[in-house]
């Protein structure tokens, strides 16, 4: 097997564990939206906890992005350098207000923001 299958290996693990993580964060808004009872306080976790996982599904799509590039190479034939993650992110590393601003796309993709508002809403509201 060739570094590149083992990489691959790797990174597809991690890439399911981000979403494993993902779902933690989901299932802790929940049990914040129900058991913190000061609605400012739980609007304030229900925040946090969504930048929190959009900042893990950002890392898991990086992960992705490496995965795209090693199946592609794999794929093609093509000499794809192994162990290459974070030279190559670093390469292209967003700086600041570009790094805040995917960070923001992340919390705004459908599947990262579905509960959220939702549960703000609720915690005002009950």
């Amino acid at each position: 097997m060739n570094p590149l299958h083992h990489e691959w290996l790797a990174l597809q693990a991690q890439h399911e564990r981000y979403e494993a993580l993902a779902l933690g964060v989901k299932m802790s808004a929940f049990a914040a939206a129900v058991l913190v009872t000061d609605n400012t306080l739980a609007v304030s976790l229900l925040a946090l906890l969504w930048l929190q996982e959009a900042v893990l599904k950002t890392f898991q799509g990086r992960l992705g992005e490496r995965l795209l590039v090693i199946e592609a190479g794999l794929h093609t034939g093509d000499a794809v350098p192994a162990m290459q993650l974070h030279s190559a992110w670093q390469a292209r590393r967003p700086r600041g207000a570009a790094l805040l601003r995917e960070y923001l796309a992340s919390a705004c993709r459908p599947t990262v923001a579905l509960p959220y508002p939702l549960l703000m809403v609720l915690a005002v509201l009950f």
